[in-house]
């Protein structure tokens, strides 16, 4: 009895008790953040779903209003949500489809802000390009087509397509010359690609235009 009164008198017994009381409350803090993460991460997961269903229905006018307050609804109130590149991409098309481009751009980028990866980065970079593209602002489009193929290689995702349109934009904004040299490297990076036969038509236009 001695020793464990000594024991529990000592200092180091109350350092370590201390210690676990303390580490008891941090796991106590950890637990209930994890568990109000799981039910807000439910919850918006759940929203997102039901905004799904109309994003589904959004082929006539009326429908995609809905839709796509559905989507700015999840956004706003589940603003840590993992799926929040995805309702910003949806959103995105949905403003496309209405011809709000700016805003369009606004959901792509957001989709990029909060970490879109893999195919969802590359279709959200590639939406900002059309979004300028649909504004006539060439420039600001073949430069967006050239950030969106960044990091990518011939055999990825959209790439053939990506670069096809940067070029386009170049040769709308007025840059022949910038258009070649795009057409030309992607025959060589893709000689065989999809598009392979459109790249030659466009080299063969090009390089027979008169030069000034």
């Amino acid at each position: 009895m001695m020793l464990l009164e000594q024991v529990r008198d000592s200092r180091w017994f109350r350092i370590a008790w201390q210690s676990a009381a303390a580490l008891g409350v941090v796991l106590l803090i950890v637990l209930a953040v994890w568990a109000w993460y799981s039910s807000q991460e439910s919850r918006g997961l759940a929203a997102l779903a039901e905004a799904n269903v109309l994003v589904q229905q959004a082929e006539r006018p009326e429908n995609r209003d809905r839709a796509i307050k559905a989507l700015e609804i999840v956004i706003a109130e589940h603003p840590r949500l993992s799926a929040l590149p995805q309702a910003a991409y949806e959103l995105g098309n949905l403003k496309y489809a209405a011809g709000q481009f700016a805003a369009a751009r606004g959901a792509y980028e957001l989709a990029l802000a909060k970490g879109a990866s893999g195919a969802l980065r590359t279709l959200s970079a590639f939406g900002i390009g059309y979004t300028f593209e649909a504004e006539k602002n060439y420039a600001a489009a073949a430069k967006a087509h050239g950030e969106a193929l960044k990091g990518l290689t011939p055999k990825d995702f959209m790439y053939e397509d990506i670069a096809m349109a940067e070029a386009r934009d170049q040769e709308l904004a007025g840059k022949p010359a910038a258009a070649l040299e795009i057409y030309e490297r992607l025959m060589r990076d893709a000689p065989a690609g999809r598009r392979a036969e459109a790249v030659r038509a466009r080299i063969a236009s090009l390089k027979s235009r008169p030069t000034k």
